[in-house]
Parts: C-alpha cells; sequence; structure tokens
C-alpha cells in the first residue's frame, strides 16, 4: 500500500468520523429540544387541569402513549388560544377522551350448525 492510498483512507476515516459526530450532535440537540417541549407541556397542563384530571391522562399515557400526547396537544392547544377559563376536572376530561377516541366497531359472530 503506498503513501497515496494510506493517506486517502485516512482522509476517508477522518470524514467518516467528522460526519458521525455532526449527526451525534443534531441527535442530542433533538433530544434537547424534545425534553424541553416536554417540560413546556407539562407546565402548561399543571396549569389548567385538576389533579384528578392529570391522574387519569397519567394513566392513559401508561397504556396508549400516543393516544395521551394527542390530547395533550388539544388541551394546550385550548388553553393558549384562551378557550378554558377554568381548570379541566376529571369528568370534562372524559368527556374530551369520549370525543377524540375513535369510534369502534362492534362485530357479531354468529355460528350456525
Amino acid at each position: 500500500m503506498g503513501d497515496d492510498e494510506l493517506a486517502e483512507l485516512r482522509r476517508r476515516k477522518l470524514a467518516q468520523l467528522q460526519q458521525q459526530a455532526y449527526e451525534q450532535q443534531l441527535m442530542q440537540e433533538e433530544a434537547e429540544r424534545q425534553r424541553q417541549l416536554d417540560a413546556q407541556i407539562h407546565t402548561v397542563l399543571l396549569q389548567i387541569m385538576e389533579p384528578a384530571a392529570r391522574e387519569r391522562l397519567n394513566a392513559i399515557r401508561l397504556t396508549r402513549p400516543d393516544f395521551a400526547r394527542a390530547v395533550e396537544q388539544q388541551l394546550v392547544l385550548l388553553a393558549k388560544s384562551g378557550r378554558l377559563t377554568q381548570k379541566i376536572t376529571d369528568e370534562q376530561l372524559k368527556a374530551i377522551l369520549q370525543q377524540l377516541q375513535p369510534a369502534r366497531k362492534d362485530f357479531k359472530i354468529i355460528r350456525k350448525g
């Protein structure tokens, strides 16, 4: 292997390492932005929800995290638009969940014979 080939290999390896470092930095920045966004959402939810409603939402988050995230986003949008005049109670949250939950289809199986 000549000096030119060795220099080319080193250059490629250095470029690869720099690219990996750049991608890792981007991932860390994105993770930090997501943490900040989650903290802001949490703060807003503390301000607009009663404790019982927060507990219900936390329980939903354990079983259906995507649905809980959608509910949180809806609640934050309501708060930011000024359409909430009081804290959301557990009963109000139940009604909101009922509206946001997709309709279930019931299937009836009939066996013959």
